[in-house]
Order: structure tokens, then sequence, then C-alpha cells
């Protein structure tokens, strides 16, 4: 079986929906993907800011499997690297698999760890129209399975390019599983 590997790398200074796809990124431990509208030590999504600015970001760096997107893909929507508001599409990792605290290493020095699930909102919609049911099915045990990516937080920086392996370490366990951030 290959190794996971990065499919492309995506930023945004601007809170826009999707983000343009770049050569690369530079992680920078504890604050995300530098030049991202996220990119910071407390919390930088909209909604949550409005919650509490103090919080912190645990949704530094977004990814999203390769093979959503070629879900969504088959459900008739066009979607590519970056489209969904993602930082790095992989394939072959199958992180929404992955228990909380998995970490990621990303190229030759980033590490990143798994803090939960993007939860799809409205925007997706706004996006294309339909897409955000296709985001969400449910898991055996009924809960909701949100499909929009995961997120993460930055433990040790780096430059990340798309082709880079992807190394897995999964925490001590117990393993809890990913929930909404």
């Amino acid at each position: 079986m290959d190794a996971p590997t990065i499919v492309a790398v995506s930023r945004s200074r601007s809170h826009s929906f999707s983000k343009r796809n770049e050569m690369s990124i530079r992680l920078v431990a504890g604050l995300g993907v530098e030049g991202d509208a996220h990119f910071g030590a407390t919390v930088k999504h909209r909604h949550a800011m409005q919650r509490d600015p103090h919080a912190p970001n645990l949704r530094q760096v977004h990814l999203i499997d390769a093979e959503r997107i070629d879900e969504f893909g088959a459900a008739g929507f066009v979607v590519g690297p970056g489209d969904m508001g993602e930082n790095i599409t992989v394939r072959g990792a199958h992180l929404l698999d992955l228990p909380q605290g998995t970490r990621l290493h990303l190229g030759r020095e980033a590490v990143i760890e798994l803090t939960g699930l993007r939860k799809p909102c409205s925007l997706i919609d706004q996006f294309q129209k339909g897409l955000m049911a296709v985001t969400i099915s449910k898991r055996p045990d009924g809960r909701a399975l949100w499909k929009a990516g995961v997120m993460s937080v930055v433990l040790s920086g780096g430059d990340v390019y798309a082709g880079d392996e992807i190394i897995i370490r999964l925490p001590d366990g117990p393993h809890r599983p990913l929930e909404k951030v």
C-alpha cells in the first residue's frame, strides 16, 4: 500500500470560502499556516470569534481527504483541492477514521495534531447548492459523520509541499473519536 501523500496545499489571506493552491505553505508552531486568514494562537473562525475571541485556535490547519473530493464529484459536484477551504488535501490518510490527538508528520519537519472535525456550515451550500447534504452522513452508531475535513494545530513548523509523504502517529490509547471543533 502506498504511503499517504499530500495532493495540494492552499491558503487564503481573506476569509473566503475556498483557498488558492500554492507550490508550498509554511506551517508555524502554535499559529498555523503563514499568510492564511486563520493564522494565530487564538480562534480566527468568524463564528467562533463571536462566542469567545480569546479561545485557543484549534482550527489552525484544515485538512480534507482527496477521496472526499472524489465522493463529492461522484455526486455531481465540481470540487477541487482548496475549494472546501482546506489548507492541505491528502490522499490515503483516511482522516475521518483517525482519533483525536493523532499526529501527522508532513514533509521534512512539520508536525500537526488533529483536534477535531470541521462541522459543515451553510457556506458549503453557498459554494454549491446541495453540497452540504453530501458532506453529512451517519456513523454505524447513528451519530452524524461530518465529511468536510478535519482540523489541527501545528506542533512543529516547516515547509509543506504537494507530493510530500505523510507519516501518521496514533496517540497512546484509549482513542477518542474526532468531534467538532
